[in-house]
């Protein structure tokens, strides 16, 4: 009895447990990788050696979420693990590179004028895992704690995986940040007619996330398709009955290639309605993804401020007010589509 008191009282005071459990929503942060081409990353290039070579755009990329009304930032780290450093020449700095992300994150939250969580972000290894590719789950386990322990080290409050496609690479980090001893969260991609690339619906994800040893804080979807379809899969979670936190980071709007560049069609104001659509929808955790700027940011805290929750909205409302679905299922039909071989680069 004592061990569960002491363990009860252990997950309670970590900032993430304690705001969620003093706040009804709380606002997540934007883009990293639209943000930081618009200051000059270019496309290849890993977005994590800037918190050693230019320092002073990941603070202000920090900032500019804490400015806009974030109250969670998430760490420039997603592709800070060693099978995505290995592309660059850099997977033995895999710790480093981690560690200086969220020592970065810590400057600009303990600066702030209210409490901000600094989420270190861990993004998927790129690889296929095994058996139908070639990283095994003990070596998955290896490469995210040593992330994890990095991140813990540069002061994250929480760590955050997200983008994940396979349940084998969410259970493996799980099971790191178990080793790590950090509080967590994680999300997948549902971008393939409402499931992941690798086949898992909404309530595939709940069920597995009930059933993890060390299972997160809260747990949800990011990027995807369009906001529409996020919040199909958000309302495919509430279904299951979970009383977990619900993640919702949706994109802004669509990509479209525009004058050489991508760019998303999602305005603020759109945003603002995604913002409190995800909340009518279950989410608590509500931020944006790809193309998601700091003034999409500032319009979603607006709206999360100025309008009560609402009733739990229709699908045919979703879509008349975000935009159609890209497919006609949500994935849980049984109507699974081939599973892709792929690398996921970057986040935002």
């Amino acid at each position: 009895m004592a061990h569960f008191v002491l363990q009860k009282e252990k997950i309670m005071t970590n900032a993430l447990s304690k705001m969620l459990a003093e706040r009804d929503w709380i606002l997540a942060d934007g883009a990293t990788g639209t943000n930081l081409f618009n200051m000059g990353l270019s496309s290849g290039d890993a977005p994590e050696m800037w918190n050693v070579e230019k320092p002073e755009n990941i603070l202000k990329l920090y900032q500019s979420a804490v400015d806009a009304g974030s109250d969670l930032f998430l760490t420039n780290s997603f592709g800070g693990n060693a099978a995505r450093l290995k592309l660059h020449g850099a997977e033995k700095r895999a710790r480093e590179l981690s560690r200086v992300a969220a020592e970065l994150g810590r400057e600009v939250a303990d600066a702030a004028p209210r409490d901000i969580v600094v989420a270190g972000s861990v993004g998927p290894t790129g690889e296929i895992m095994a058996p139908m590719g070639n990283l095994t789950h003990e070596l998955a386990v290896e490469i995210f704690h040593e992330q994890a322990e990095g991140l813990k080290e540069g002061g994250a409050d929480v760590l955050w995986v997200e983008t994940i496609s396979a349940p084998e690479e969410y259970i493996a980090a799980a099971e790191a940040f178990a080793l790590a001893d950090m509080p967590w969260c994680g999300t997948m991609s549902f971008d393939t007619a409402g499931r992941t690339m690798m086949g898992i619906t909404s309530a595939q994800m709940v069920d597995m996330v009930e059933k993890i040893k060390n299972p997160p804080i809260g747990f949800g979807a990011n990027c995807g398709v369009g906001a529409s379809d996020l919040l199909r899969t958000i309302l495919g979670f509430v279904a299951q009955g979970t009383e977990r936190p619900i993640i919702a980071k949706g994109n802004a709007g669509i990509p479209k290639y525009v004058h050489g560049h991508i760019h998303y069609d999602g305005t603020p104001e759109l945003m603002g309605e995604y913002a409190c659509l995800a909340r009518d929808c279950g989410a608590t955790i509500i931020g944006g993804c790809c193309g998601t700027m700091p003034e999409h940011l500032v319009a979603m805290r607006a709206a999360l401020e100025t309008h009560e929750k609402g009733d739990r909205p229709s699908l045919e409302k979703i879509a008349e007010t975000l935009g159609g679905f890209s497919s006609a299922s949500d994935g849980t039909d049984g109507n699974a589509p081939a599973q892709r071989k792929t690398r996921r680069r970057t986040r935002g």
